[in-house]
């Protein structure tokens, strides 16, 4: 009887983890994981924005296929009755279950998480999720306010707690009731931080002492930047703490020791998620699931700390697109562990020191995408066959593919070009890709730039990522018959990784690229 799975998403993370290298970070719990896990450092969400994602890989098929670019609309409605990476497993007898923020709530699900096609049980939200966007934050003067940097007592919020440590709490509830019952189950846990609000309990500030943090390595807006390409951040301007700094639209800096503390508070939000995948994980251990349970950890996308003058998601940079992805498969990414032994011994993150390197760590470029058929072979199941060109009308199929083999591949033996892939016109046997895509209302930033709904969108920024470049063309789109024009192109970028990391020093205009725009077409 196959094995189990927990699957980890959590909102706006971008890979400043301990096992990513990030130096600053407190993330033992994610690291420990992580030093038990197959761990993709180079792995890149299909839009940087929560429904669109969500809904991308909970399906496993693009936003162009799922139609959906903004919240306002259900696939299963407006683009074809797909199936779902839950659904599939409950079709494969297993209890599903999902915990906190999975789907995006609301229209893009159906008003309920798309249960009963994904969920064998109505989906759990924790009641303290409401009072997210409340004034909850303290501000100087001893105020209440709807603050973006917002640090909290938690015996002060109302119940005594915040959403995420009700999921962890409802999430372990539900694991005690699987290994009593012994069913096989598939269990989604869905954190809301570091989403904004950056809403914490107040003592993970101690972590990070404002004297140690930095602005971003490039916090100013590149010059050749295509307008077009910009976001900006509406959302955080919104906050009452932003809105009383005043910074001039699109482009009007935020101040130098704000933007530190925005980064300190995503810092501090990060600590205290990992606490609650810490407490979750050792659960894990606490009912003796640890053994055969997959578990798979990542996010729906990143989020820019003032990386290009930007924060926020709603772009097509690395910080926007690239998120943390790790699979710990019992018996393959680590040695089949004793009945009663401990694998995920809770660490806190307050004395802990000392990292832990991933178990293995692959740099292919891979897409959420995939992680649907993915998961399906780490399982035994079936993995769902490629789908055609056009595939609004068939139920089962993916636009990702497969990685498992690059789980034992060492790196020299897949670069002898092995590369497995069903739909042969799309396999990149030279180097994998990953594309992600963002909709824009106009060709300078707006009020609605970083989430125009579909009827406003005119242009279309696709981007391709490989381990040598960024390359993203901004064209013409149609919302009415959902097309793109690519022989109208309103601008270009292109990224050389290796001397240009940060994407700071647009090349686009200096570079012929007709082989880019060939590949981009596929």
């Amino acid at each position: 009887d196959g094995m189990n799975v927990l699957f980890i998403v959590v909102d706006d993370l971008r890979p400043v983890l301990g096992c990513y290298g990030d130096k600053l970070v407190k993330s033992p719990n994610i690291d420990q994981l992580a030093s038990q896990s197959m761990v993709f450092s180079n792995a890149y969400a299909q839009q940087a924005v929560c429904a669109p994602s969500r809904v991308s890989f909970l399906t496993g098929r693009r936003p162009d296929t799922t139609r959906l670019y903004d919240f306002y609309s259900y696939w299963r409605v407006h683009a074809g009755n797909y199936s779902t990476m839950p659904q599939y497993f409950k079709e494969n007898g297993y209890v599903t279950l999902s915990v906190g923020k999975v789907f995006h709530p609301g229209v893009s699900s159906n008003y309920s998480d798309d249960y009963p096609y994904s969920w064998s049980i109505p989906p759990f939200h924790p009641s303290a999720e409401k009072y997210e966007n409340d004034k909850t934050c303290r501000g100087k003067d001893g105020k209440l306010y709807a603050n973006l940097v917002c640090p909290v007592n938690v015996t002060e919020m109302p119940g005594g707690t915040l959403p995420d440590i009700q999921s962890t709490e409802e999430a372990i509830r539900l694991l005690n009731i699987m290994k009593t019952n012994r069913q096989k189950f598939f269990l989604a846990v869905g954190y809301h931080k570091p989403h904004i609000p950056l809403r914490y309990p107040q003592e993970f500030l101690k972590l990070y002492p404002l004297e140690n943090i930095t602005l971003a390595p490039d916090p100013w807006v590149p010059k050749k930047l295509p307008s077009v390409a910009y976001n900006p951040w509406t959302d955080i301007r919104q906050r009452d703490d932003v809105e009383a700094l005043n910074v001039s639209f699109p482009y009007g800096p935020l101040p130098d020791d704000f933007q530190r503390q925005i980064r300190q508070s995503y810092y501090a939000a990060v600590s205290y998620l990992d606490v609650q995948v810490g407490l979750l994980l050792n659960a894990l251990d606490n009912t003796g699931l640890s053994n055969n349970t997959i578990v798979v950890f990542t996010a729906d996308h990143g989020w820019s700390l003032g990386e290009h003058g930007e924060w926020a998601k709603y772009s097509n940079f690395d910080v926007a697109t690239r998120v943390p992805l790790m699979f710990y498969v019992p018996g393959m990414t680590t040695f089949p562990v004793s009945q009663g032994a401990r694998v995920f011994p809770y660490l806190d993150p307050f004395s802990h020191t000392g990292g832990s390197a991933p178990q293995g760590q692959s740099k292919k470029v891979v897409e959420l995408v995939s992680v649907f058929p993915t998961l399906a072979e780490l399982a035994g199941l079936q993995v769902p066959p490629a789908c055609p060109e056009t595939s609004f009308g068939v139920v089962l199929c993916t636009e990702g593919m497969s990685i498992v083999h690059y789980f034992n591949a060492s790196e020299e033996k897949a670069e002898e070009g092995k590369e497995r892939c069903a739909d042969t016109d799309r396999c990149f046997s030279e180097e994998p890709v990953a594309f992600s895509q963002y909709p824009r209302p106009a060709d300078t930033p707006q009020w609605n730039s970083d989430k125009p709904r579909l009827k406003d969108i005119r242009i279309m920024g696709y981007s391709m990522r490989t381990i040598g470049y960024r390359y993203t063309l901004w064209v013409q789109f149609d919302p009415n018959n959902f097309s793109a024009h690519f022989e109208d192109v309103h601008a270009g970028e292109l990224y050389m990784m290796e001397t240009d990391p940060n994407q700071d020093y647009n090349i686009y205009n200096n570079t012929s690229h007709g082989w880019l725009l060939k590949k981009i077409l596929g």
